[in-house]
């Protein structure tokens, strides 16, 4: 009998350390290229690791890190990798107008597929910014021919978060055609939905919680799905202005995020949403009449 397929998702949202949201207020979009970039190395660390471990992963590619280090996309191709898109300009969707993010995202698609000469299916919004205000971003994703998102968080936080929404895989129509929302992982605590496993929640929270809050969402049966910026793994990073709680949600820990994200990888099978066939398994789902009521 074959071995069954990882039912977990590793994924990688490639930009550098000047895209983050963090920063937005203090580095203009027009000086990016002024910036010492330092998403190759760090791309190519998070690359290692994956293939220490034999693991295929899936990379949302800013399309302006694309551009500008195509040897890098091909890289991550050869790998073995799935490409997907993260934006071109990593501006947040609900401040975009609907023109504004289909030229976006169309920019950002073409040119991930024209290096690589593979197809894009998989989109995921900078800093989860698929909330109730923009969620007509998902009929344009489907125009463009995404097959999925990975854009819903369903926690409550100050710059994003759709609580209430589904935990697991969810399969809805849009009116330019069917899309699979793949959420970011959660679990239950007190009645609450608790975030886990990624970014800024792997680095700045114990081990000791993402260790248990794996376990309860392995045990309700809910798909895990990591992700991690290769700048969370430089320490070594330049230090850019910004209020103080900017700085100590981006900087802490970056020393120990690196070790804490290979533990994670080495205690559960992951792979890339190409190869773990949740889309098969997503429900499906009234999201829009979800959010209508809700609202």
């Amino acid at each position: 009998m074959a071995e069954e397929m990882p039912k977990n998702v590793v994924s990688v949202d490639v930009e550098d350390y000047f895209h983050a949201e963090a920063f937005s207020g203090v580095v203009d979009r027009a000086r990016w290229d002024s910036y010492a970039s330092r998403v190759e190395g760090n791309t190519r660390r998070l690359l290692e690791l994956l293939g220490q471990l034999n693991l295929h992963g899936t990379f949302f590619i800013l399309g302006w890190v694309a551009e500008r280090f195509p040897g890098l996309v091909r890289e991550i191709a050869a790998g073995g990798h799935e490409l997907a898109c993260h934006s071109y300009w990593h501006r947040l969707i609900y401040k975009l107008d609907p023109a504004e993010f289909r030229e976006d995202t169309r920019r950002a698609k073409n040119v991930i597929e024209q290096i690589s000469g593979q197809p894009v299916y998989g989109y995921r919004a900078p800093t989860y910014s698929v909330i109730d205000s923009s969620v007509w971003a998902l009929k344009i994703l489907a125009e463009l021919g995404f097959a999925y998102d990975s854009s819903i968080y369903p926690i409550r936080h100050d710059r994003y978060g759709m609580p209430g929404a589904p935990r697991a895989p969810f399969r809805f129509q849009t009116p330019s055609g069917p899309m699979t929302e793949f959420p970011i992982t959660t679990f239950r605590l007190a009645g609450h939905n608790m975030p886990v496993g990624g970014g800024g929640y792997l680095r700045l929270l114990p081990q000791l919680y993402t260790r248990l809050g794996l376990k309860r969402v392995q045990k309700e049966g809910v798909p895990i799905v990591i992700y991690i910026h290769p700048w969370e793994v430089d320490p070594e990073q330049p230090r850019l202005p910004g209020s103080l709680k900017s700085r100590f949600r981006h900087y802490t820990n970056l020393s120990r995020t690196f070790d804490r994200f290979q533990s994670v990888l080495q205690e559960g099978k992951y792979t890339s949403f190409r190869e773990s066939g949740l889309a098969d398994s997503a429900k499906d789902f009234d999201f829009y009449a979800w959010n209508r009521h809700k609202n």
